[in-house]
């Protein structure tokens, strides 16, 4: 075991012996199966999900076990060893692996990651401390500033000058480097983000710095700039590379712990890690820039919404992914997630831009926040009603889980209302205790506010409804956007249950419940190619752009793209895309423009202007006559094909099912007791028809289907909720 992975354990409480404090299970004996077997596992706040399928990705095997935050490996096997036993197969069999977690991502909001210092051109120390130069909110004197998690006294400098172009100005002062190694010895930092100004145009200086500090301290973890984000905007590229190197130690050992674990019980197929451009990367490149793996679970949900919507044809769509600790949603266009090159990490005001630290490297944008099955409720000081952001995990959980919880939670209101059946509840391997979840809502909430538990319980699932619907009515206005003319897409172990809740006060009418919602995002894994992404910045005016430069610089950023994807997919098939990031000169953000895959010829010029004249029409309405053109960054990326898609089939004639079974629940929409039908989604087939109030119940999760919708199977066996307007119900 290396000496990294075996920090990792040490760190976790786990010794040297890789089967220590891992549930042992045993996989079952090899049976008459199919080849080229592919797991997905997706590590969430609170629960793990792992996903099996056969080579035409149907799904044999689907599993949540919950999430073990002292040692998320334990979590893993436990579920792959499940789904495995479930199928009946060994782990040898697999011939596919990709796995997403949410442990960068915690790592940065918790703050649980290295002792980190940066090093900066000499002149430049405060680069963190300047930021934008603006406060996020103008007028707030109680204003939060973001946490960009190294102070200014482990901000250090070196003498060294390029210019914009990649010329060395002022020669790398080496003779400074042991005054800066007694520095860092000092902080005791064990992490160092290099980020010099200019370095994206020539990373020389950077990459002999390293090299320097390495010679004298090997041990320390190094991050370049030119290597994390070689973008110019020199303090989005700090915070980028400052990110990267604070939880690259703690990220390195887990993948290295998580690889070695699954290799020792048999795996022999490599590991492909998900990354938030919705793409995948091999275990190698997770590790030297694990800042691409935040984010990366949602990423699978979006993948897997654009996939159901292009199945059925819909153009429109919102991906809605509510788990145990999140709530996230994504807009999604002719069958593209919407995609952004930055997001920010840990706002301090959580709606408001600025507010947080950004991080520049692709990602599906989305907007996320704490509302899941765990959120705790709670009740202010000024007797306002809370939920979330706070989350019980999945230790102790909600007090409903009879795990130790007493807090109020989602899941606990869910209970209470009689939406989550506790015989049937996470396969039926958690007991739900409903007499804690109603105690805890009683005493945590109602005593404050002078209610009954079932009315605590309703109080608490408006307002987390509510604040989902309108993160997604905000998402939607910022990006000039409707949301009524979606059709939402919902998954995750609580977006079936809260869908028709949540779409209801978003203007939402159409709701699509993919199968096995309860794993979706380890799904969407299944589903995405092996890519990487490049972007570099290489100012230019459109007019005189020296294009033979243009050429070489996107020959050297696909050579390097495809280094990276052929460590994941050594034989396949590949596809490469190229774009421009453009603007008007005076601007100053840019948009991106997509470019041909080939070598340009001064002819091309005319055509990029067309291009992005087009595309600023489209956005702003009206391009700008006479303008400069200015090119700020280019981009290539490579990806593996993806796998085919064809239309769905249309389900037989509807049949309207009803059902022998009833439960009493708290109607949404009277807020009355109402007797909701039961139905196993199991025994519903194509084309079956049915009314609301009902429930709709499988393994992981619920779909409750209220009083003003209906729902019915399509030809993939997805269930359509269609919201029934009361002038159209005749009421």
């Amino acid at each position: 075991m290396s000496a990294e992975a075996l920090d990792f354990r040490k760190s976790q409480g786990d010794g040297a012996n890789p089967s220590t404090n891992l549930t042992t299970v045993a996989f079952p004996v090899k049976m008459n199966t199919p080849t080229r077997l592919r797991l997905a596992v997706d590590i969430g706040g609170t629960f793990t999900d792992t996903v099996l399928v056969d080579p035409q990705n149907a799904v044999l095997a689907t599993t949540k076990t919950p999430t073990t935050p002292d040692n998320p490996v334990q979590g893993a096997l436990e579920g792959v060893c499940h789904a495995l036993a479930l199928a009946g197969v060994p782990l040898t069999d697999i011939t596919g692996f990709i796995h997403g977690t949410t442990l960068a991502t915690n790592a940065l909001i918790e703050r649980r990651g290295a002792h980190v210092a940066s090093i900066a051109t000499a002149g430049f120390r405060d680069i963190l401390e300047i930021a934008y130069e603006r406060r996020y909110s103008q007028y707030d004197i109680n204003l939060e500033k973001p946490d960009f998690i190294v102070p200014r006294s482990r901000c250090f400098t070196i003498s060294e000058r390029m210019s914009v172009t990649g010329e060395v100005l002022e020669p790398l002062a080496e003779s400074e480097i042991d005054a800066l190694l007694a520095a860092l010895d000092a902080c005791a930092a064990d992490a160092v983000a290099i980020c010099l100004l200019h370095a994206y145009a020539n990373p020389a200086h950077e990459l002999r710095l390293k090299e320097l500090l390495l010679q004298r301290r090997p041990g320390l973890q190094v991050s370049l700039s030119s290597e994390v984000s070689p973008e110019a905007r020199e303090f989005e590229r700090l915070c980028t590379t400052i990110a990267n190197a604070y939880i690259q130690p703690m990220m390195s050992a887990y993948l290295a712990a998580f690889a070695e674990v699954f290799t020792a019980e048999g795996l022999g197929c490599p590991i492909l890690m998900m990354t938030a451009g919705g793409g995948m990367t091999s275990l190698e490149t997770a590790a030297r820039l694990p800042i691409r793996l935040v984010e990366s679970g949602p990423a699978g949900g979006a993948i897997l919404s654009a996939r159901v919507a292009a199945r059925r044809d819909c153009g429109k769509v919102l991906s809605f992914d509510m788990g145990g600790t999140t709530a996230k949603l994504c807009l999604i266009d002719d069958f593209r997630p919407q995609t952004a090159r930055q997001f920010e990490i840990s706002r301090a005001a959580r709606f408001i831009k600025g507010s947080g630290m950004p991080a520049r490297v692709p990602v599906i944008e989305m907007i996320e926040i704490g509302a899941g099955g765990g959120s705790i409720a709670s009740v202010d000081r000024l007797g306002r009603l809370m939920v979330g952001p706070r989350s019980a995990g999945s230790e102790p959980g909600p007090a409903g889980f009879n795990r130790g919880g007493t807090e109020a939670t989602v899941t606990d209101a869910d209970i209470v209302l009689g939406l989550i059946d506790p015989e049937t509840f996470a396969e039926g391997r958690l007991s739900i205790d409903t007499v804690a979840a109603e105690t805890a809502l009683r005493m945590k909430i109602g005593a404050a506010l002078g209610l009954d538990a079932m009315a605590a319980a309703e109080g608490v699932s408006q307002i987390v409804d509510e604040s989902m619907a309108s993160a997604g009515r905000m998402h939607a206005v910022e990006s000039g956007k409707d949301l009524g003319e979606r059709t939402m897409v919902a998954f995750g172990g609580n977006g079936p249950l809260h869908a028709t809740r949540v779409a209801r006060r978003s203007g939402i009418r159409r709701i699509l419940i993919p199968r096995d919602p309860g794993v979706g995002s380890a799904v969407g894994f299944l589903h995405a190619t092996v890519s990487f992404e490049i972007a570099r910045s290489r100012y230019a005016l459109l007019e005189g752009l020296d294009i033979a430069d243009i050429n070489a610089l996107f020959t050297a950023m696909i050579a390097e793209a495809e280094e990276v994807v052929r460590a994941g997919a050594p034989d396949a098939e590949l596809l490469r895309q190229r774009s421009a990031y453009m603007r008007y000169h005076g601007q100053g953000h840019e948009i991106e423009i997509a470019l041909p895959d080939r070598a340009f010829g001064d002819s091309d010029i005319a055509d990029f202007r067309a291009a992005f004249e087009t595309e600023y029409s489209r956005q702003f309405s009206r391009a700008v006559p006479g303008m400069t053109i200015e090119i700020l960054n280019w981009a290539a990326r490579v990806s593996t094909l993806a796998q085919p898609l064809a239309k769905m089939s249309d389900p037989p004639a509807n049949h309207k099912r009803k059902a022998d079974v009833t439960r009493e629940i708290l109607c949404d929409v009277t807020g009355r007791p109402t007797a909701a039908a039961i139905f196993q989604r199991d025994d519903l087939a194509p084309g079956d028809r049915l009314s609301g109030p009902a429930l709709i119940v499988e393994p992981q999760t619920t779909t409750l289907v209220s009083r003003d919708f209906t729902a019915e199977v399509d030809g993939d066996g997805n269930l359509l909720l269609i919201r029934v307007m009361p002038e159209e119900a005749g009421t």
